[in-house]
């Protein structure tokens, strides 16, 4: 098969060689240059610099066969470089792509930019050339002309652009689906649209298994959904589990219903970065179940909002067996939440376990009730710090009850602000059976109808009984063997684990940032970095997931660097090179572990070899941050030392794996909350502490050439 070359990428790879004066390419072809220019000679008339006639001149067979013309010129050497031009075409059309990979695409480029920038000729490592841009030398050439022209007009061309460039943007919404039978059965839906559905239903089930499953931008828009409906149930198997940037807007769902049930038996379960919004939930239902099984366990990173949540509503209920369990840094706001309801019962069995620095907002929660219940019977058991908010919870209410059986006994506390609790209510009783909050702050709180039975503030007495010591002694006991549990077995580890017959523990390394590629930075460089910007181009909507994840991407960049850190966003492999070089000089090479296999199981370590020969060094570390092209947060780290090991199988002691480690030698500026200290105890300073490479992130160091 011969390979065709199409005239743009050669025109383009010719002005670039021109420009950049790549010296390594120049000597490559300077033997074949002088070789066709002494051809040339030969062929052509002397003193002529036209064309050969036709018949006489193999040169002027290439030119015509492309069909162009080749002007006089003055100059002997720029001659010679038009001559090569035309020669590599001629070449290109015979050569195999299975020989060499073509040197006109912007990734030959970049491989160009790294030998020029760090030319100490080792091998280019598979896990980052992977993941240049794919774009070829034409379509990098008509991007950049727009992005050049004005940014925003690569908004007008997002879908080619997203899909030549392997980049991550939003999808589109499909039309709405109007059609809604008494009984639906949707096995498979994702990216939809269901605006106006089930208006006015009667009796019947609408089924959704295997909702937008293990996507990674999902958006799923539920807006006046079910509306008016009478005794019609609704049930979602499996909604955006295993996601990766999820929205999910329910806007006036089951509003101004009657009877039936909306069960969600693992909602957003698993998911990376979700977004999750139920807006005028069952407002104003009368008898209408709610029935959340497992909501959002395992989420990582994300917040959802529950505003006026059967609001106005009669005799509704809502029942969350587990919510947000198991999670990291999940915000959830309860806004206007069975405001006005009467007699409905919200019921969260299991709300918050385990989790870790949870943001729980509760806002005019329960407000002007009637009779109504609201019962937590575990709340945030064994997190890890996070804050907690009630303003304004069952305030003015009359005859309710809110019941917590087991408050906030977190193995290390965080914060919890009551402010208006209960206020105004009306014979409301209000009961915490155990409550385990230090540093709390109650402000103008029912001064009747609450009542603590027990509460285990330490910091509440000055001179604690026995009893209250025991006590203490063995809530403290039960935070530490829950601080082992909550941080992932081998996440972190000391340094003496690192050798040669150690049977170890490997948390779950893989990527779960979605598949990107880096922008060429003649393009990325013109795309301003701001939110504003951002959003419009790649039609990023407000208030997502993916939206969120661009304004914390650039707040993290935009933040000032921490004592002794030296830090970049790369937004182009040409930027992240340019760091490494500047923090570490141009004899560099960059580094990560190398597959997951081995992951959330036992790992027996082989042999260990420090790189540099295990000396004190610098590193620079890269780590992956969301957005629709690859941007890198990179940082120098100062006193580590950088470990390659072999990982082998426990059982036959094959290797599997060869893992990349660092190993932080000062840790005095850490948090003393940090997850390395709560499971590998002591504190900042007085320990190192070492993990592994995970996948997607690298580290560069000084190169090892013994």
């Amino acid at each position: 098969m011969k390979m065709k070359i199409g005239l743009e990428e050669n025109v383009a790879f010719f002005k670039q060689m021109i420009c950049t004066h790549d010296a390594k390419s120049e000597r490559q072809y300077a033997n074949i240059q002088k070789e066709e220019v002494m051809k040339l000679k030969k062929l052509q008339p002397s003193g002529s610099m036209g064309p050969a006639p036709p018949g006489k001149s193999s040169l002027h067979s290439l030119t015509s066969t492309a069909s162009i013309w080749l002007p006089p010129m003055a100059s002997p050497l720029l001659f010679s470089f038009f001559f090569f031009f035309f020669f590599l075409l001629s070449y290109a059309a015979v050569a195999s792509p299975s020989t060499s990979p073509s040197p006109f695409t912007e990734r030959a480029a970049l491989i160009r930019y790294w030998n020029r920038k760090i030319p100490n000729n080792l091998p280019h490592p598979a896990f980052l050339v992977s993941k240049l841009t794919p774009l070829s030398a034409s379509d990098a050439t008509t991007f950049f002309n727009l992005a050049a022209s004005d940014p925003s007009l690569l908004s007008s061309h997002l879908a080619s652009f997203c899909s030549a460039a392997g980049l991550l943007c939003p999808t589109d919404l499909t039309p709405s689906l109007s059609s809604h039978p008494r009984d639906s059965d949707f096995a498979a839906y994702q990216n939809s649209n269901f605006t106006n559905y089930g208006t006015d239903s009667a009796d019947g089930l609408s089924s959704f298994k295997n909702y937008s499953d293990g996507l990674n931008v999902p958006l799923d828009t539920f807006r006046r959904y079910g509306r008016d409906s009478a005794g019609h149930d609704d049930k979602f198997s499996f909604y955006a589990p295993d996601g990766n940037v999820v929205t999910a807007n329910f806007t006036s769902y089951g509003t101004n219903t009657a009877g039936g049930t909306d069960e969600f038996t693992a909602y957003d379960e698993s998911s990376n970065v979700p977004d999750l919004k139920f807006n005028n939930y069952a407002a104003e239902g009368t008898g209408r179940e709610g029935v959340f099984t497992h909501y959002s366990d395992n989420a990582n990173a994300g917040d959802q909002s529950f505003n006026s949540y059967g609001k106005n509503g009669n005799g509704a209920t809502s029942d969350f067996s587990s919510y947000a369990n198991n999670t990291n840094v999940i915000g959830s706001t309860f806004t206007h939440y069975g405001e006005e309801g009467n007699g409905v019962n919200d019921t969260f069995a299991s709300y918050g376990d385990n989790g870790n620095v949870p943001e729980n907002n509760f806002r005019s929660y329960g407000d002007d009730t009637n009779g109504g219940v609201d019962k937590f019977t575990s709340y945030r058991d064994q997190s890890n710090v996070g804050d907690n908010f009630f303003t304004s919870y069952e305030k003015g209410g009359n005859v309710g009850t809110a019941d917590f059986t087991n408050y906030g006994n977190s193995f290390n506390p965080g914060s919890d602000n009551f402010k208006g609790y209960g206020q105004g209510s009306l014979n409301d009783q209000i009961t915490f059976k155990e409550y385990f909050a230090d540093n709390t702050s109650f402000t103008v709180y029912a001064k009747t109808g609450v009542e603590f039975k027990e509460y285990h503030n330490t910091s509440s007495s000055s001179t604690p009984t026995a009893s209250a010591v025991e006590k203490k002694n063995a809530v403290e006991k039960k935070k530490q063997d829950a601080a082992k549990r909550f941080v992932e077995p081998g996440k972190f580890f000391r340094e003496r684990s690192l050798k040669k017959g150690t049977v170890m523990p490997m948390p779950d390394i893989r990527d779960r940032m979605p598949p990107r590629s880096f922008l060429p930075r003649s393009i990325s460089g013109k795309i301003p970095f701001s939110a504003a910007s951002v959003d419009g181009i790649f039609r990023i909507l407000p208030d997502t997931a993916m939206g969120k994840a661009v304004d914390s991407t650039l707040a993290d960049c935009e933040r000032a660097p921490s004592h002794g850190e030296t830090k970049r966003c790369a937004a182009s492999a040409e930027d992240m090179i340019d760091f490494a070089v500047s923090v570490l000089g141009n004899d560099i090479e960059v580094r990560s572990t190398a597959n997951t296999k081995g992951s959330k199981g036992n790992i027996l370590v082989g042999n260990v070899r420090g790189v540099n020969g295990g000396k004190v060094t610098q590193s620079v570390s890269c780590h992956q941050s969301l957005f629709p092209y690859l941007v890198y947060y990179c940082h120098s780290v100062p006193r580590v030392r950088v470990y390659v090991a072999d990982i082998l199988a426990v059982d036959t002691k094959e290797k599997i794996n060869q893992g990349v480690a660092i190993c932080h030698l000062d840790t005095s500026d850490w948090s003393p909350t940090h997850g390395a200290f709560v499971a590998l105890g002591p504190g900042p300073g007085k320990i190192e502490v070492c993990h592994w490479i995970f996948e997607g992130d690298m580290t560069w160091t000084v190169a090892d050439h013994a």
